[in-house]
C-alpha cells in the first residue's frame, strides 16, 4: 500500500514554538508590502512578454513555453510562502477545533465547486483541488481525508508534508 492511501499515519503537525512564530509574522508582515508591489509589477512584464509571445506564436506552433513560464511566475506571486505566517495562524496555532472548522469550510467549498451541474459553452466544474498544509496543521491530514472521504472525494498522490490532494469521484470521464 502507497503511503498516500494509508492516511491513518497522518497525524497533526507539531506546535511550533509561540517566539518562532512571532519572529515569522514579523517577517511575514515586512514582506507582504514588498509582495503587494511585486506582483502588479510581475503581472505588466507578463502581459508584455505576452504579447511578443503573440506575434511569435503567430508564426510558429509552438506558445507552451509561456504558458509554463506564465504558472510559474503567477504561482509564486500569487500564493504567500509556506515559512510565513498570518495572524490567524499566530492567535490559533494548536488549536484542534479552529483548524477542524477550517478544513470543513475548505471540503464543503470545493464539494459545492465540483457538484455544479456542467454548463454548455462554460468552464467544467473542477474536479482536482489540493488543501494546502496552512489549511489543516491542527487538525491534520488524516481528518481532511476522513472529511473529504464522507462528501465523495478520493486521495490523490499526496505530499502531506505540503497538502492534500483530492479529485472528485463523481466526475464523469469524457
Amino acid at each position: 500500500m502507497l503511503e498516500y492511501e494509508d492516511p491513518a499515519t497522518w497525524s497533526t503537525e507539531p506546535v511550533r514554538p509561540r517566539g518562532q512564530l512571532v519572529l515569522r509574522f514579523l517577517a511575514t508582515a515586512a514582506y507582504l508590502p514588498v509582495l503587494c508591489l511585486l506582483a502588479p509589477a510581475s503581472w505588466a512584464f507578463l502581459f508584455a512578454v505576452g504579447l511578443v509571445a503573440e506575434v511569435i506564436a503567430a508564426f510558429s506552433d509552438s506558445e507552451r513555453w509561456f504558458d509554463r513560464f506564465m504558472d510559474r511566475v503567477l504561482d509564486r506571486t500569487m500564493r504567500l510562502p509556506a515559512w510565513c505566517v498570518t495572524w490567524p495562524e499566530l492567535r490559533h496555532e494548536g488549536d484542534t477545533g479552529y483548524y477542524r472548522a477550517r478544513v470543513d469550510k475548505k471540503v464543503a467549498d470545493w464539494t459545492r465547486r465540483a457538484s455544479r451541474p456542467v454548463v454548455p459553452k462554460k468552464p467544467r466544474p473542477p474536479v482536482e483541488c489540493a488543501i494546502p498544509l496552512r489549511d489543516y496543521r491542527g487538525a491534520g491530514g488524516r481528518y481532511v481525508a476522513e472529511v473529504a472521504l464522507a462528501q465523495g472525494w478520493e486521495l490523490r498522490p499526496t505530499d502531506v508534508g505540503k497538502e492534500v490532494r483530492l479529485w472528485w469521484a463523481a466526475a464523469k470521464v469524457d
